[in-house]
């Protein structure tokens, strides 16, 4: 791979269905690698399905070798015990990349939401449609969690690639200039 290229993961962990979406990054053009479920719903209890976390992430992460990895951050949801399980699971997929050495960026789902369609309330749907129209694919995913981790590398990808938002963390335009010298012209 060249020094120009990185590959991203996206991440949507879930208790019953881990959505992941791989990105390859050539400079400032993206293309779609793969996606898929890893489907837990099977599992006896909750620590049978961490353990499934655990180790389909290390299998994911030996298969696609991302550079970066980008996952969905806890929301607040109505049941505490839910919001403590999909946390358990968050950390299980964080954890192994973080073994690995590989950078974790977290995105809530209304930002990755707003990063594809514009709109923070937008459905998995639309997200899914917005998806296969940026990368060019056509997908039928079995699962939405899929295009949603899609949308979680995208996301980590414009971040990358977009000039404001370096702006916005240093908020310094010369911290910006000398980060990006290919940009003076």
């Amino acid at each position: 791979m060249s020094s120009d290229s990185k590959i991203i993961m996206g991440i949507d962990p879930g208790t019953n269905l881990l959505g992941f979406g791989v990105i390859r990054l050539e400079g400032r053009s993206v293309s779609f690698v793969d996606t898929g479920v890893v489907d837990m719903r099977k599992e006896a209890d909750h620590f049978a399905k961490l353990r499934k976390v655990s180790l389909e992430m290390d299998r994911l992460l030996d298969r696609y070798c991302p550079d970066e990895l980008s996952v969905e951050s806890p929301f607040y949801g109505k049941n505490p015990q839910v919001m403590l399980k999909l946390g358990r699971a968050q950390g299980a997929a964080i954890t192994a990349a973080l073994r690995r050495g590989i950078p974790v960026t977290e995105y809530a789902p209304r930002k990755a939401k707003i990063a594809i369609t514009g709109l923070g309330s937008a459905s998995k749907e639309q997200v899914s449609i917005m998806i296969q129209k940026i990368l060019g694919v056509s997908l039928r995913p079995e699962h939405l969690d899929a295009t949603d981790a899609l949308a979680l590398a995208l996301c980590r990808y414009y971040h990358l690639t977009n000039p404001v938002s370096d702006i916005r963390s240093s908020g310094d335009w010369k911290k910006f200039l000398e980060q990006h010298p290919e940009r003076i012209k």
